[in-house]
């Protein structure tokens, strides 16, 4: 056989270059099925969505927001209602002002409706209320445990003070040992009702979100109270945020009403502490009016 030229071998490798390696009984092999430079390896993770990784980043960017105030570019979360934000927080003096009228109420029932003194537990809410002013007496504008351990502390002794002398008057009530003259009957029970109306907004206002600098900070970002201002942002100011005296509101509707009016409970503590305010203020208006009412009518 003449062995081929060099046009021959041409064809040959053209050959193997289209039609694959050629076999060891010299037919060409089929070419590969296999993926392709580009194509992704079988067992490759599959590649991620620009969308799903947008998304993310976003929420990631409103967290950080939520925290810090600081949004995308150094700017402030203008677009955020100001309870979802951190703000310069609120100031001390008005829940001063109603824990100062809280004790001045206390200190004007009588001696058998106050434990062992009408001055003893007043004198020691005034003694944390001092402390509270000397350490922070402006804004309420970082987290501190002492403070708010000495804040919790005054509330507690306010409410101490405060149901005692409930259930001495409406036990008194009930067996006859007080309520003798209409004056001051009338005058003991709206110190105690005024009291628990004062009590309970502290209350509220230091335990909802976890209290005033933890709202200021923009900690906790699922409110325990459902203000109207949260549910209709677009008729609310941007600049709102409940401060004490929407709490006090809250308080006063809830003790007059017997129930939440425009403000909701979301969480059971509140609902607990909404519900022992509203029983506290009805057994008291009711055993003193209805007292009232026989002494005038005898």
């Amino acid at each position: 056989m003449t062995p081929a030229g060099p046009r021959g071998t041409a064809g040959q490798n053209r050959g193997v270059a289209s039609h694959g390696t050629p076999s060891p009984a010299g037919r060409p092999e089929p070419p590969s099925t296999g993926p392709g430079p580009g194509a992704p390896h079988p067992g490759a993770a599959a590649p991620t969505r620009p969308g799903v990784v947008e998304d993310l980043r976003e929420r990631l960017v409103q967290l950080e927001g939520a925290v810090t105030g600081q949004h995308r570019g150094g700017g402030t979360t203008s677009g955020l209602p100001a309870w979802r934000r951190a703000t310069p927080g609120e100031p001390r003096w008005p829940a001063s002002v109603a824990v100062a009228v809280a004790i001045t109420l206390q200190v004007t029932l009588p001696d058998e409706l106050s434990v062992a003194s009408r001055f003893v537990l007043p004198a020691v809410e005034t003694a944390i209320l001092v402390v509270l002013l000397a350490i922070n007496p402006r804004r309420i504008d970082r987290v501190s445990g002492p403070l708010r351990a000495l804040g919790l502390a005054l509330i507690a002794v306010a409410s101490l003070a405060n149901g005692y002398s409930a259930v001495i008057l409406v036990l008194g009530l009930l067996n006859g040992s007080q309520g003798k003259t209409a004056g001051p009957l009338l005058a003991s029970g709206g110190a105690i009702y005024l009291t628990n109306i004062l009590v309970f907004a502290l209350w509220y206002w230091e335990l909802d979100r976890g209290g005033p600098a933890s709202r200021a900070l923009a900690l906790r970002t699922n409110p325990d109270f459902l203000f109207p201002q949260m549910t209709s942002p677009d008729l609310a100011d941007p600049a709102w945020e409940p401060e004490f005296s929407d709490y006090l509101y809250v308080s006063f509707t809830n003790a007059t009403a017997f129930s939440p009016t425009d403000t909701m409970p979301l969480t059971r503590w509140t609902k607990m502490t909404m519900l022992l305010q509203s029983a506290i203020a009805l057994v008291t208006v009711a055993l003193v009016i209805a007292r009232v009412v026989n002494i005038l009518g005898a």
